[in-house]
């Protein structure tokens, strides 16, 4: 979870697409050689926190720490405080270097925008978030089953539909974290569909083409396992 040169606004845009409150990494600090800055996730804000490098310790704010595990011990116990706004954060995740994504957005993910040298100001414009997709679907009404288009866009744990691409409202937004299932359908007339299993409905959905019905269950279905992982380590840290 160090992160070399990765600048400020970076840092910012890494924790907020892709973090949780709680995620932090260390990275050097552009004002002096023996300064690191941790940036820690808060909610919806990140915060920096300056890390000095004597040789032999790590002294952060009154704090001094004979190693940077010592450090982060310290603080995934005692939060830290948020600057003027009075937020507790207490560092939880560590953001690695490597994330775990699926296969078809190796391609685009942040980190290989960071690595082709690029500056900072086209960096966050360019780089999608990881796990986010939108395009059109064909979905079936719940009671009327008739089939419309929407817009769908996929955001951290929401899937949203809206009237077309234009609108500014969605009609509806879906938790995800409350669905079980996303597999193909064959139990329609029409092609390229698959569903979405919910307590109190299954969403149908049909894609222009198979390798885009294919694509939307990949990442649906590596949403679940992230929420399905995060939820796990949750009640492992409450039991013990």
């Amino acid at each position: 979870w160090y992160h070399d040169n990765l600048t400020r606004h970076a840092a910012e845009a890494l924790l907020l697409s892709n973090g949780q409150d709680g995620s932090y990494l260390l990275r050097k600090s552009n004002e002096r050689e023996d300064l690191y800055s941790l940036s820690v996730r808060g909610k919806d804000s990140v915060k920096h926190f300056h890390v000095e490098h004597t040789g032999t310790s790590l002294k952060f704010g009154f704090n001094e720490f004979s190693s940077l595990k010592e450090l982060v011990m310290h603080f995934a116990n005692q939060p830290l405080i948020g600057s003027e706004t009075g937020t507790l954060i207490v560092l939880k995740h560590p953001y690695p270097r490597q994330v775990e994504e699926p296969s078809i957005y190796e391609s685009v993910r942040v980190h290989t925008a960071m690595q082709t040298g690029r500056t900072e100001s086209d960096l966050v414009p360019n780089a999608p978030s990881l796990g986010t997709k939108e395009g059109y679907l064909i979905k079936q009404g719940k009671i009327v089953k008739n089939w419309k288009t929407r817009w769908f866009t996929l955001h951290r744990n929401e899937l949203k539909y809206f009237k077309d691409q234009t609108a500014a409202e969605p009609i509806r937004a879906l938790d995800l974290t409350e669905c079980s299932a996303v597999q193909f359908d064959y139990s329609q007339e029409r092609v390229n569909c698959f569903c979405l299993v919910f307590p109190l409905r299954t969403y149908y959905l049909c894609a222009k083409t198979g390798i885009e019905a294919d694509e939307w269950i990949k990442i649906l279905r590596w949403k679940l396992s992230q929420i399905r992982k995060q939820l796990e380590e949750r009640n492992a840290t409450l039991s013990s």
